[in-house]
């Protein structure tokens, strides 16, 4: 059973380029990184075209505004880049699930916690769950003590640390686990 967590969405910055630059002073960075000093924003776009580049507003929180004179589309597509990179870093964790019931025998349990133990090792989180049948609904606290000794021999294992508390919902007894 598997249940996958929300993707991570990588924010895109949108940055300023030649007139659309509100400020009317920017400290100004060539090509070669060299600082030009502060100077009005015209001027500074003038320069940038006569080197045939743009000038791109890097940092507006500055006081004056930081504007960078480069390629464009070059430092876009350098920006994309990283931030693919950024994305193929992030480890996705995925919820694997484990099903028990109230007459489980001691080899399956031991099958199940082997699995809990590799899913948690790997990163993933485990969510154990119980789902009673019919006249087994009436045993819920026995359902919950299955659980709970699924867990401490799951601790004992690894350490893990309860994430989601117990909860019964419609004969179905869940408790998600995660490594500390």
């Amino acid at each position: 059973m598997r249940i996958s967590r929300k993707q991570v969405k990588v924010q895109t910055i949108h940055y300023w380029t030649n007139e659309q630059i509100r400020a009317s002073e920017v400290r100004v960075i060539d090509e070669s990184g060299q600082n030009l000093g502060v100077m009005p924003t015209a001027d500074a776009v003038k320069l940038a075209r006569e080197r045939e580049f743009d000038l791109v507003e890097v940092f507006p929180k500055a006081d004056p505004p930081i504007a960078k004179i480069l390629d464009y589309g070059k430092f876009l597509y350098q920006k994309d880049k990283e931030a693919r990179k950024q994305k193929a870093k992030v480890k996705k964790v995925e919820i694997k699930g484990i099903r028990l019931s109230l007459r489980i025998s001691q080899h399956d349990r031991d099958f199940r916690l082997n699995q809990a133990k590799e899913f948690l090792e790997s990163g993933d989180k485990v969510k154990v769950e119980i789902i009673l049948k019919g006249r087994e609904r009436q045993y819920g606290n026995k359902a919950r003590e299955v659980a709970s000794q699924f867990i401490d021999a799951l601790n004992s294992l690894v350490p893990a640390k309860i994430e989601q508390p117990l909860s019964f919902q419609g004969g179905r007894l869940s408790v998600t686990v995660g490594k500390k």
